[in-house]
């Protein structure tokens, strides 16, 4: 058996357009666009590409886009006065503060002053306090966990009655996601550096999500033939044979896992892709509530 690979940057493509021609709609109706603000504080390398790369979609399709850009040494004070500027700024609906922040400044402060109508990350302790909890729904939930759902949708998976495994409990990624698997009615582990018998956990799963940021951890003798696998990693490792001396590599042994797994999504260009478009998605529903307000 073959996999079927998941090819994320399809299905993102297909939404963006989606979301491009609803922003041309919106702004005939408002007479403005919507806006995404971005906060970044710091020096990583990283998190300063991801926002470039989520100003360039902002402007794909026909966002708002602006950035506030401060260094590693930036104070609580700056970094909460970024917030409460972007909070009051009526072009702005959605607000992006790119973690980590460094480590002077407090990100749980941070993240609460957001305002719960422009928390297009799905950060703010309300918001995940009321994906966890039964009856309640969040304004938004987090980009990266709602692309993997959608992934599961587009793929069909069998959501409901699942048995789904999770590895990795980020705040980010893996506590958000597990709660959402629960929402859609799926039987839950969540497994962690500390789980014993990882792999026998692992292999009752039909449903399997790796986000525990370890280049290739997932062997593909873990996995359930026929279980459907979203890799949520991206890990950076040596390769000679490449151009540039590395190349990004998933936390799942993919290329063994391919003659396990029903679906695999791939890397780079299964989630990540995904995440940005939610990201705009949440940003375009954020603006139409927004809008909706009378002045």
């Amino acid at each position: 058996m073959t996999a079927t690979i998941i090819d994320g940057k399809q299905i993102a493509d297909r939404m963006q357009a989606e979301i491009a021609a609803d922003v041309v709609r919106f702004q005939a109706e408002f007479g403005f666009p919507p806006g995404l603000g971005a906060i970044l504080a710091g020096d990583n390398p990283a998190s300063a590409q991801y926002v470039r790369m989520k100003r360039r979609a902002c402007e794909a399709v026909g966002f708002h886009s602006v950035a506030h850009i401060m260094t590693a040494s930036s104070t609580q004070a700056e970094v909460e006065a970024a917030v409460a500027e972007m909070n009051a700024d009526p072009h702005i609906h959605g607000i992006l503060v790119q973690l980590p922040l460094p480590p002077q400044i407090n990100e749980e402060r941070i993240l609460g002053l957001v305002s719960l109508d422009k928390d297009v990350d799905g950060f703010h302790p309300v918001n995940i306090g009321m994906l966890g909890m039964k009856g309640r729904e969040p304004r938004f939930t987090p980009a990266t966990p709602t692309g993997c759902m959608v992934i599961l949708k587009e793929v069909g998976a069998q959501i409901e009655g699942a048995n789904a495994v999770v590895i990795g409990r980020s705040n980010i990624v893996g506590l958000p996601v597990a709660l959402m698997l629960m929402k859609a009615n799926a039987t839950v582990t969540v497994c962690h550096s500390r789980t014993k018998n990882l792999p026998d956990v692992v292999r009752q799963a039909d449903i399997v999500i790796a986000g525990i940021g370890r280049p290739e951890f997932v062997k593909s003798d873990w996995l359930k033939p026929g279980a459907v696998v979203i890799d949520v990693g991206t890990n950076r490792v040596d390769d000679p044979t490449t151009e540039k001396g590395y190349k990004f590599v998933g936390d799942v042994e993919f290329d063994k896992a391919l003659e396990v797994a029903g679906a695999i999504t791939k890397v780079p260009g299964g989630v990540g892709p995904m995440t940005i478009t939610m990201l705009l998605h949440n940003t375009l529903k954020a603006a139409r509530r927004l809008a909706a307000v009378p002045k």
